[in-house]
């Protein structure tokens, strides 16, 4: 069982009037609410875990239907607590596990807790196992995406998440290993990856799949951690033809981190066009990680946007207005432990979004 068009559709429709406005389909067809929840943030204890599960029930509540963990996040404790609260939201009725979006990312190496020596956890858990050689890690072995190796991920996070099916799996960071081997390498790795993901999604592991990257597609062309969108497309087509399943890019976009809208720096024939724009362009869905830079947006003011956003009512709301106003954005993934903050963020699931000729007029495109 994963998320369907027709499940999340029914989630859709579910809700007030005055929210059903506040949904786009996605590239799988999949509808998607605009503010999602994120699963960074918090420390590695049964608190924040406790503290989550609630968070999770009041989104719910409040619209949102997509969930983003990464295995590694809280040492794979984000990916657990969201698995056990959604096993308890499925059993009480709460919603079916069709209108529910699951994402969640590997490539980073998942630990239990700090290791003393990540060299040595490496071989342990993975070279001495056969899920991946040494030469195939990179940040000092703690990245990789070996076929085996997300294999063993895809599997591993189905398992934390108690699911048979993850709705979208994100390569996580790929840049990290790009910045580390040859151009030409690089390449021949995201061809197994995604051969890789493409058996996962013909034997029902995953919906679909996408790169959830920091610098990569906002970086300068020249730069070492920069990838090519029409690249990254190209690579995907020549392993799964023209209905290949890549169809997600995630990356950070807010107020003070504007390059992937501003930015022009993607090619797509003789134009160039900011990541945002190049995505849609190519078919992809772009998912925004950091839209309140780990909160520091929900306290600091930008008179401009408190200007051209004068109705919300708090610096929070005004941050997640303009990145989920941002024309070609779907979802603006928020990290959310305290049903107090969700209550007062996605209280903006009942607004209308901001014309987007409002958020270009907020600044001048590089």
């Amino acid at each position: 069982m994963r998320a369907t068009p027709e499940g999340t559709r029914r989630f859709v429709e579910r809700q007030p009037a005055a929210r059903q406005a506040n949904y786009r389909q996605a590239a799988d067809g999949l509808w998607l609410s605009s503010l999602g929840h994120g699963t960074y943030l918090g420390n590695a204890d049964e608190a924040t875990d406790s503290a989550y599960r609630a968070a999770f029930a009041e989104s719910v509540a409040r619209g949102c239907n997509v969930f983003d963990c990464a295995i590694n996040y809280r040492y794979q404790r984000s990916e657990r607590a969201l698995g056990a609260w959604l096993r308890q939201a499925l059993a009480s009725g709460m919603l079916a596990r069709d209108e529910i979006v699951i994402a969640t990312k590997g490539g980073f190496v998942p630990y239990e807790e700090p290791p003393d020596d990540p060299r040595v956890y490496a071989y342990e858990q993975f070279i001495r196992t056969g899920y991946a050689k040494a030469h195939e890690f990179a940040a000092r072995y703690q990245h990789c995406m070996a076929p085996a190796y997300l294999e063993r991920m895809i599997a591993l996070s189905c398992q934390n998440l108690g699911v048979d099916c993850i709705d979208i799996y994100y390569l996580h960071n790929p840049e990290t290993q790009s910045i580390a081997i040859s151009a030409e390498t690089f390449r021949a790795r995201l061809l197994d990856a995604f051969e890789t993901l493409e058996l996962a999604v013909e034997r029902g592991q995953i919906g679909s799949y996408g790169l959830a990257t920091w610098t990569a597609f906002r970086a300068l062309p020249d730069a070492p951690d920069y990838l090519s969108l029409t690249e990254i497309v190209g690579l995907a087509t020549e392993v799964g033809g023209q209905n290949h399943n890549l169809r997600y890019v995630q990356l950070p976009y807010n107020l003070f981190m504007t390059e992937a809208y501003a930015f022009e720096n993607q090619q797509l024939g003789e134009a160039f066009l900011s990541a945002i724009e190049a995505a849609a362009e190519l078919g992809l869905t772009v998912m925004v990680s950091a839209p309140l830079m780990q909160g520091r947006l929900a306290v600091m003011e930008s008179p401009k946007v408190t200007a051209a956003l004068p109705d919300l009512r708090s610096q929070a709301q005004r941050a997640l207005q303009f990145v989920r106003s941002t024309p070609d954005v779907c979802t603006a993934l928020i990290g959310m432990k305290d049903p107090a903050h969700v209550a007062e963020n996605l209280a903006l699931a009942d607004v209308p979004p901001a014309d987007g000729a409002l958020i270009r007029a907020l600044y001048d495109k590089a």
